[in-house]
């Protein structure tokens, strides 16, 4: 036990290098990476702006390209796959769900360990790095009003309150049953608030959908009163019209994206300092300001008074790669 806790701490060390004692072999790095000329980050942020500006940003700073494949996440794991089982080595970094890595690691040798990240000292908990990723950003979930519909005295304040008989009929959700929001909102509930919740919950007779952005513009229409699974930073753009995020008073379920160096990326130093790039204060307090959960310190304080109750919301849990068969499979029965 005691060689292992050493073992532990060593390998901390090793993914939270102050950056003070790395000054040198960092300036090494850059300019390595400045000399491979350009990154190429395999993502999922289906042309979010927030995204955007940070490879803008890391671009101005370091002139190096950045190539961003965005793609919805099963097209983003095939083509890994299928690049990687040919022999061609084309990504350098991956943006994804820590769930994914874990099936990566699960599933063949597709990324490598992480390589040291200066910045990851500043991760704030519970965020850690591990042996071969290192957060990104959270994106939590919550409960969408339409703030006509819904009475000052009737917004939920709680997931229970979602079962009471008024919502019944009434609540708009995304699918539980397929992989996606819906089933690790399922999931996240069914752990931490028991299983008599979903029971209930499946008993609301919630009317489920597939497009989580047209689903906040139908609240916001007035043709639902409530949506759950709402992640945050798909209602930011809704500004001015009458819908408010809500967090329940148990915390919000979210999943979390990692970022990992792809197995023989080709511009690994560039893949180092784009990834140190995106764990910079500046870079979160984007994310922050688009209501994400920023993983370093100092961002959250950076959001604008509109985004602070999202940037510091209280967190209730990720699903688990291991129980995913048994939540569908619950999700499917309870939801025929």
């Amino acid at each position: 036990m005691k060689l292992k806790r050493i073992a532990l701490a060593a390998l901390a060390a090793g993914f939270a290098c102050p950056a003070s004692a790395q000054d040198a072999s960092w300036d090494a790095v850059v300019a390595a990476a400045k000399k491979e000329g350009k990154v190429v980050v395999y993502n999922m942020a289906l042309g979010a702006p927030y995204f955007s500006a940070v490879i803008k940003s890391f671009e101005k700073e370091y002139g190096i390209t950045v190539e961003s494949l965005d793609l919805r996440a099963s097209e983003l794991v095939e083509r890994i796959r299928t690049e990687q089982s040919a022999g061609r080595y084309l990504g350098d970094v991956e943006m994804v769900t820590t769930t994914m890595i874990e099936e990566q690691l699960k599933n063949g040798d597709f990324i490598q360990k992480l390589p040291p990240i200066p910045n990851a000292v500043n991760l704030r908990p519970p965020f850690k790095a591990n042996e071969h990723s290192i957060p990104a950003y959270v994106q939590p979930m919550g409960i969408l009003i339409n703030t006509r519909l819904v009475r000052d005295d009737d917004v939920p304040k709680s997931w229970n309150d979602l079962n009471s008989p008024k919502w019944k009929g009434k609540l708009l959700s995304d699918d539980m049953r397929p992989l996606g929001s819906g089933n690790t909102l399922f999931a996240v509930l069914q752990n931490n608030m028991g299983a008599a919740f979903n029971e209930k919950l499946a008993e609301q007779k919630p009317v489920f959908s597939r497009d989580m952005r047209n689903d906040a513009r139908r609240v916001a229409r007035g043709e639902y009163p409530i949506y759950i699974t709402q992640v945050f930073a798909f209602a930011s753009d809704l500004k001015g019209l009458p819908v408010k995020v809500i967090v329940p008073q148990e915390g919000a379920p979210y999943a979390q994206m990692d970022l990992a160096v792809l197995k023989n990326a080709p511009h690994v130093n560039a893949a180092r300092v784009f990834m140190q790039h995106f764990l910079t204060v500046e870079s979160q307090a984007l994310y922050a300001n688009a209501w994400m959960l920023p993983v370093v310190n100092g961002a959250a304080e950076r959001a604008d008074s509109a985004a602070q109750p999202y940037a510091n919301a209280k967190l209730m849990g990720m699903a688990k790669l291991s129980e995913r068969p048994d939540m569908m499979a619950l999700a499917k029965k309870l939801y025929p």
